[in-house]
């Protein structure tokens, strides 16, 4: 089984957008798009693991530029040609080491907190408040555990010694992964978060947990 997520997002690039197709999920979606849209609405804004733009052309309708960066080429190449608003600009990219000379006014991470090693939380945040303005707005949106979906806390198989869990997932082709999910506490998350922001809020819907905030103005 492999453990790389970067090869398992780029073999399953052409199915990436499926998730968003489960109509249980559909009002989830809805609402967060709203709440996305409204808290980045005419600001510059960066996003890391943007996959194939499904929240970037979302957001994209109202924010004044979005800077849409990911790792894998595959997901990125989909995103450009699907391209409708001018205002978005994707590159191939490593958030990890992801630098920029510009600063923005707000931060987009979809899906990307559960993949983050606990271990490593504390200094992502560290760089990722050295690119963003002071009150620039923040937002992650991740999932919830859900039974009868590839969030079922039944779905793990493994935890390490951080407490980091493990997912076996399976692509169409057949490659199987154990793949890096956390499914982190409220009270995680705004300890997290409270190192490099204020005005903390965790918006919780059925499938999804959203959390927002605002960039201190010093350490």
């Amino acid at each position: 089984m492999k453990q790389d997520l970067k090869s398992y997002y780029d073999e399953r690039a052409n199915e990436y957008d499926k998730v968003y197709l489960n109509p249980k999920e559909q009002e989830d979606l809805e609402q967060a798009t709203k709440i996305f849209q409204n808290l980045f609405l005419n600001k510059t804004v960066l996003e890391f693991a943007c996959g194939t733009g499904y929240w970037t052309e979302r957001i994209g309708k109202t924010a004044k530029s979005i800077y849409a960066t990911d790792i894998n080429k595959s997901v990125i190449k989909i995103a450009e040609e699907r391209r409708k608003l001018s205002n978005i600009t994707y590159e191939v990219a490593d958030m990890y080491d992801f630098e920029s000379e510009n600063k923005y006014e707000g931060f987009f991470g979809g899906f990307i907190w559960s993949h983050i090693k606990i271990q490593d939380l504390d200094e992502f945040m560290v760089n990722l408040k050295k690119m963003i303005k002071p009150k620039g707005k923040l937002a992650f949106i991740d999932s919830n555990p859900s039974k009868g979906t590839n969030h079922c806390l039944k779905r793990i198989v493994k935890t390490d010694d951080f407490g980091n869990t493990y997912q076996e997932r399976k692509v169409e082709n057949g490659n199987k992964y154990l793949v890096l999910k956390n499914f982190p506490n409220y009270g995680f998350i705004c300890e997290k978060l409270s190192k490099i922001a204020i005005k903390i809020e965790i918006v919780q819907t059925k499938y999804y947990w959203i959390a927002l905030g605002e960039i201190k103005n010093r350490n």
